[in-house]
This record gives C-alpha cells, sequence and structure tokens, in this order.
C-alpha cells in the first residue's frame, strides 16, 4: 500500500465534509448531534480499549513529564508574547498551548497509522489531557468569569464519559484485569462492541471536522501571526525533541515519534468557544478564524509528515 493509499483519503473525507457544508446535504443540527455521539460514546470507546490493552513502561514518565512542560511552556509563551504581538486580543495565550487530540488527533493518527496504532497517540496525550482538565479549562473560568471554579472542573472531569472512559481502562489495566475483562463471558461482549465502535471514529471526526473549517478573510493579519509564530516554534521542536528525548533518551520507537509530533502539530482546543459567552463579536471571530487556520495549518503539516514518515 502505498503512501497515498493512507493519505488521501484522510483528506477526500475532510473535503467531503466541507461538500457536505456547501451543498447544505447536512444540516448542522446533525454535525452537532454526530459531535455528541463521538464524544459520548465512539471516542470514550477508543480510550477504554486503548489504555486497556496498553503495555505500562517506566520510560512513559519522561514522555509525560516532556508533554506536560510543553503544554505549560506554551502557555507561559503564549501570554508573553499576547502582551507584546495582540494586547487587543486577550485569548490569544489559549490559542498558543494545548492541542485538539480528540476531535483530530485520533482521527488523523488512525487514518493513517491504522487504529491498532492509536495508543501510541493516546499514551503521548495523557499529560495533555491533565493540563487542559486542570489548568486550561480553570484558566478559561477565570478569563470569563474573573475567578476559577474547581467544584464545577472537578464535575465535568468525573462526569465526561471521556475521562471516565480513560481511567476505567487504566485502572482495569493497573489491576491486571484486562484479560479477564477480554474473555470473560459478558465482559468479552462489551469489550467487542467498544471494539467494533472505534471503526467509526475516523470517518466521522474527519467529516465534522471538515465541515466546521470556514475561514474568514476578515482579521486574517492577527491569526497569521499568532499561526506562524505558534507552528514556526512546535514544528522544529517537535523534531528536535523527537531526536534528543523520544528516540535518544528515552529510547522510543517510531509509533510514539510519529504520535509526538502529530500531537504537537493538532490546532489549538477546540473546546475555546465553550468559554467564550461574554467575549465580543471581533474576539468570537479572531478566535474562531485562528481555529480554522490552524486546522488547515495541522493538516498540511501532517500530509507532509506522513509522506517522509509512512510507517510505525
Amino acid at each position: 500500500m502505498s503512501i497515498f493509499d493512507s493519505l488521501l483519503p484522510i483528506l477526500f473525507l475532510i473535503v467531503l465534509g466541507t461538500v457536505l457544508r456547501w451543498t447544505q446535504l447536512v444540516s448542522s443540527d446533525v454535525i452537532e448531534g454526530i459531535k455528541k455521539l463521538i464524544v459520548s460514546l465512539i471516542l470514550p470507546s477508543v480510550l477504554f480499549t486503548v489504555f486497556l490493552d496498553m503495555e505500562m513502561k517506566i520510560a512513559y514518565l519522561g514522555l509525560w513529564l516532556l508533554v506536560a512542560l510543553i503544554c505549560l511552556g506554551l502557555y507561559g509563551l503564549g501570554l508573553l508574547f499576547g502582551k507584546w504581538l495582540a494586547p487587543h486580543h486577550p485569548w490569544f495565550p489559549f490559542l498558543f498551548t494545548g492541542f485538539e487530540y480528540g476531535m483530530l488527533g485520533v482521527s488523523l493518527f488512525g487514518g493513517a497509522y491504522g487504529m491498532e496504532s492509536v495508543g501510541y497517540i493516546a499514551i503521548v496525550d495523557l499529560p495533555h489531557e491533565l493540563f487542559i482538565w486542570f489548568v486550561f479549562a480553570p484558566m478559561l473560568m477565570v478569563r470569563r468569569d474573573g475567578r476559577s471554579n474547581p467544584s464545577a472542573i472537578l464535575k465535568m472531569f468525573v462526569t465526561s464519559p471521556v475521562t471516565l472512559a480513560l481511567s476505567a481502562g487504566l485502572v482495569l489495566n493497573a489491576l491486571g484485569l484486562a484479560e479477564i475483562v477480554k474473555t470473560a463471558p459478558v465482559f468479552s461482549s462489551f469489550y467487542a462492541t467498544f471494539k467494533l465502535l472505534t471503526v467509526m471514529v475516523v470517518p466521522l471526526i474527519l467529516l465534522v471536522v471538515g465541515y466546521g473549517i470556514k475561514v474568514q478573510r476578515e482579521g486574517l493579519g492577527d491569526v497569521a501571526r499568532l499561526v506562524i509564530l505558534r507552528y514556526g516554534l512546535v514544528v522544529p521542536a517537535a523534531l528536535l525533541l523527537n531526536h534528543i528525548v523520544i528516540d535518544g533518551w528515552l529510547g522510543l520507537g517510531a509509533g510514539f515519534q510519529a504520535a509526538f509530533f502529530i500531537l504537537l502539530i493538532l490546532p489549538p482546543p477546540f473546546i475555546i468557544p465553550l468559554f467564550m459567552q461574554k467575549a465580543s463579536e471581533e474576539e468570537m471571530a479572531f478566535v474562531s478564524n485562528s481555529l480554522a487556520v490552524s486546522t488547515v495549518i495541522s493538516l498540511i503539516c501532517f500530509s507532509l509528515y506522513l509522506i517522509i514518515n509512512p510507517i510505525v
């Protein structure tokens, strides 16, 4: 199978999603319903099975520390560069850190390297998930309300299907119960059902992503400065850290190197607009346009990387 047999179906699905919006063959309400299905059922199925099946290694601790430091470091740089380059855009720092793993990373990696390889990027992403829940989301609340709400964050965390599934997979794995879940009567049927659901994740997410890409010309100058600066930092950093740390110091193979690079070139989290109820229309447009342009750039970076690194 050639590299284009892996890459082109991914791009075709994204383009198809855009065509569905242009032709209005599918309404935005239907897309919102698909998003809810993905977040509440399909993505949790992927994460539960991935973390149930994963093999624990001590080297992951170094990897997780690196990813956590990158998330925190990018947020700090976002605060610094935001004051310098975009003092009129208070949401700038949130667009400089975080990665849209759930609604893009899983589908890109799974579509390119196969769903059986998604464990690589799921492992790499784990500290990023904690960063999103316990640093990023609270800071979004501070930006919106002037204060954080720890009880609200904790409630969202413990009731999220994604975090519940991830945690359940990790705990059962750590307790040595993975084989029982996969082989015992009834439990094995649930496991098989989850595995069937994982097959849906790539096409559905890519269609939704394509449907949602809307680049507006107005304000593109500010967006371009943000995107150029972000990707001008993360792309060289991902390549360098892959060579020195992931491969050199930690001795992790091509699968983890691909996962690390793809995670870092993903656009900022798509949840940002959910916290912008009090933001101006101008700022909403800036954030939405930044997410759209970043998504396009991430797809370009992903395509180039996949051409060079077709196998994990």
